[in-house]
């Protein structure tokens, strides 16, 4: 690095990634340890340590230097480029943003977390209704501060969660998906032949569900002694660099193929931490993916690996001996045809693969009418239990298993979007990687690691430097196309359900 300003730029961002680890840190605790009566303190803690990172991004010297080097990034490498103009698009878009406005938004996101998790607890949207006003107020303030603004308040969400998306791409992208799930969703419900499921609520401790966990972590390719196995309400995964991962689940003793799936969507978002290229790292440019990249990762190894008949083969054997109560006389068939039953229901991260994308379509539309100030958040309630039965045909019975049953809404808005697209790119490149080699194969023999060093050759050692339509052209040689995630379900599920 001979360029001094990249050094006193860097010198400055070593100082900022203590503060991002220390926030990061304090927010694990929240999610997974803290107190009822410490939240409040803990949020408090993460405003004050906002505040310093605040006027570090807005110091003279750092607005300075990112400054010069957009406009001239001299002998800065390609990834030092990439993470000049990240550090300029994010500056641009909070320079007016005052260190008291930060803080008072902080103290007020950081309050709405612990709003969610009581309100959800005790299932009632009002304790949660104040909340989230809040976010929507300062979702669109952030915006409103902005020098450039994209056509809506949304479309502004949308970009920053997804770099060059937009309203107008997703309601095609979640068109293509109703037109051909939903009629096909229809006829499994109307045509297919019963699956037996009564196993699956058998109990199983935590004890051996914690032991599956690890294993199936290890069987993923993690590294074990840079990575923790962690509980909380609402699953998630942070990294404090590629040597310290976190990742947690929930328990459920009369469920336990809940947990088997959320460690291996978990864990493969922790696989994409542990295994950037180490020059990310050193630069400061590692997580710079946009989160569909992420989550196309969590969902391949969720759903395209982990509920094929070549996984459920080769891990039949060892679920019966750490569990042998639960599968005392199931077949591996049954077990393949179990975890893959399609039915309506009401909880996003219990639903199955077929029709886990309309779940998404739901929040993306309240999402997107919230932000753009056409739905009040008093109408959030009765909304969305309107969508669940106009789209999945349930009755929503309480605010727990409706709209609080997800955490993202305490914080941002345009995350969903980034599953339903993960999925999509997850097929694309599910096909491309088959041209290289036997991908079921290998899973069948338990070879994940083949599957993990593909990935890691192909798409983790790009996804910090691209966005998103470059990265998957580069990794598939097309734009986004739904039609390889479409066309799968309706192969997998006619031959699941014996539809004609």
């Amino acid at each position: 690095m001979k360029d001094n300003r990249l050094k006193q730029l860097f010198r400055i961002l070593d100082e900022m990634e203590v503060y991002v680890r220390a926030l990061g840190k304090i927010s694990f605790d929240m999610q997974c340890i803290a107190p009822p009566e410490g939240m409040e303190r803990a949020g408090e803690d993460m405003a004050v340590l906002g505040q310093r990172l605040h006027k570090l991004t807005h110091s003279k010297k750092y607005v300075e230097l990112v400054n010069s080097l957009h406009a001239d990034p001299g002998d800065a490498t390609p990834v030092q480029r990439r993470v000049i103009r990240l550090l300029w698009e994010n500056w641009a878009k909070t320079k007016n943003q005052t260190a008291k406005y930060a803080y008072e938004k902080d103290v007020a996101l950081n309050r709405a977390y612990a709003a969610w998790l009581e309100a959800k607890q005790k299932s009632d949207f009002s304790l949660f209704r104040d909340s989230l006003q809040d976010v929507v107020t300062y979702t669109r303030s952030d915006i409103d501060l902005r020098d450039e603004k994209k056509s809506t308040y949304y479309n502004s969400c949308l970009d920053d969660f997804e770099k060059g998306g937009s309203e107008e791409q997703l309601d095609a992208f979640f068109g293509a998906l109703k037109a051909r799930i939903v009629p096909l969703m229809r006829r499994v419900t109307a045509e297919g032949k019963p699956i037996r499921s009564d196993f699956l609520t058998r109990p199983c401790s935590i004890p051996e569900q914690e032991a599956f966990s690890r294993y199936l972590l290890e069987l993923e390719g993690l590294r074990p002694t840079a990575l923790v196995l962690f509980t909380t309400e609402h699953p998630f995964t942070t990294n404090f660099g590629p040597t310290d991962v976190r990742v947690t689940t929930h328990y459920h003793e009369d469920a336990f193929i809940s947990n088997v799936f959320t460690t291996l969507h978990e864990g493969g978002h922790a696989l994409f931490m542990q295994n950037e290229p180490e020059e990310f790292y050193k630069n400061h440019l590692s997580d710079s993916m946009s989160c569909a990249m992420h989550e196309c990762i969590s969902r391949f190894f969720e759903n395209i690996i982990g509920r094929s008949e070549a996984f459920i083969r080769f891990v039949y054997p060892k679920l019966r001996e750490v569990s042998p109560s639960v599968m005392e006389g199931v077949s591996e068939r049954e077990l393949y045809e179990a975890v893959n039953i399609a039915a309506p229901g009401l909880i996003r991260t219990e639903a199955d693969e077929l029709t886990y994308s309309i779940h998404i379509l739901i929040r993306y539309e309240i999402e997107k009418e919230l932000v753009n100030g056409r739905v009040a958040v008093d109408e959030v309630p009765a909304l969305w239990n309107a969508k669940y039965k106009e789209y999945l045909g349930v009755d929503v019975p309480d605010d727990a298993r409706g709209c609080l049953q997800d955490v993202h809404w305490s914080g941002n808005f345009g995350y969903f979007p980034s599953y339903a697209l993960g999925n999509a790119y997850g097929v694309q490149i599910l096909r491309t990687m088959e041209k290289d080699f036997d991908v079921f194969a290998a899973v069948e023999r338990g070879e994940l690691a083949r599957v993990a060093d593909w990935l890691r050759e192909h798409v983790f050692s790009i996804a910090s430097l691209m966005d998103p339509d470059p990265w998957i052209r580069a990794i598939t040689g097309e734009s986004l196309n739904p039609d390889y995630f479409l066309d799968y379900l309706e192969k997998k599920y006619a031959a699941i359900y014996d539809l004609k």
